[in-house]
């Protein structure tokens, strides 16, 4: 039986570590979605598998914005450098806006390896302030990166309301914000993408054509792993499902996301190896 990694509360910013009995030399951070907290349960499920992982609360912690926007990308590389002093190897894995922080803090940080990316996207999208003001959900070096912004004209057609058409009409409506906004995803060496056919949130699965699309042209390969009938949450297997968040529509059912969960783990596990 494996024995439990060893877990350690982090406070700056606030997080989780985890310290498996036989490192492997691979680093994980684990970037969890629009909570903006850390996921230890992810955590600590890579980490019986040999890696020493930590995942961190990226806002609404003390001296964080209270919500996704304008988040330095130096927060990532910071933890990033951490793991670096005990591993060979390091991998992000982000879901979501985890997965768009993930690609972009990979694409502008040497040394990443590889990006495992749940319910992807090829471009930064904007964060809302508190004021109402549409900015980036991030910046470099102080400076907000170029983000597309939403749709005022859109309204939803459901209750609780699916955002899926949001993101596709706020990028048909705006081709130039988009081509700024794009990640360069060809800049990571390794990427495996998650996606549910049926995300209601946002429409992964055409984010992650584009991505391909992109790597393709620049002669390399992406892992994509889909799977028609799951959404927006995919669970790994020995996840706890989470029921909580902001009240809409992400699509899948819990034996759909569980099965996207076991084909992904099939591609997740070799990253965790050297």
């Amino acid at each position: 039986m494996t024995a439990e990694p060893v877990r350690t509360d982090l406070h700056d910013p606030p997080g989780v570590r985890f310290v498996p009995a036989e490192p492997s030399g691979v680093g994980v951070l684990v970037l969890a979605g629009s909570r903006g907290a850390a996921d230890p349960d992810r955590a600590r499920i890579l980490a019986t598998h040999g890696a020493i992982t930590t995942s961190i609360q990226w806002f609404g912690g003390p001296g964080q914005h209270p919500g996704p926007w304008e988040i330095p990308i130096e927060t990532f590389q910071e933890a990033i450098t951490s793991l670096r002093a005990d591993c060979d190897r390091i991998v992000l894995v982000g879901v979501s806006f985890g997965a768009e922080a993930a690609m972009l803090t990979a694409s502008h940080t040497d040394g990443i390896d590889a990006v495992a990316a749940f319910a992807p996207t090829d471009v930064v999208w904007a964060g809302v302030t508190d004021e109402g003001r549409q900015t980036s959900h991030w910046t470099i070096a102080g400076a907000p990166v170029p983000f597309v912004g939403f749709d005022p004209d859109w309204r939803a057609s459901s209750d609780p309301p699916a955002f899926r058409d949001l993101y596709r009409a706020s990028r048909e409506r705006d081709p130039e914000a988009v081509a700024a906004a794009t990640i360069p995803v060809e800049r990571i060496p390794t990427l495996v993408q998650v996606v549910g056919g049926d995300d209601q949130v946002w429409p992964s699965d055409l984010h992650a054509e584009q991505i391909s699309a992109r790597r393709r042209a620049h002669g390399l390969p992406t892992t994509t792993v889909n799977l028609a009938d799951a959404g927006h949450r995919t669970l790994l297997p020995g996840e706890t499902e989470v029921r909580a968040g902001v009240r809409m529509r992400r699509g899948g059912t819990p034996r759909a996301d569980r099965e996207l969960g076991l084909l992904a783990w099939q591609e997740i596990l070799p990253l965790l190896s050297r």
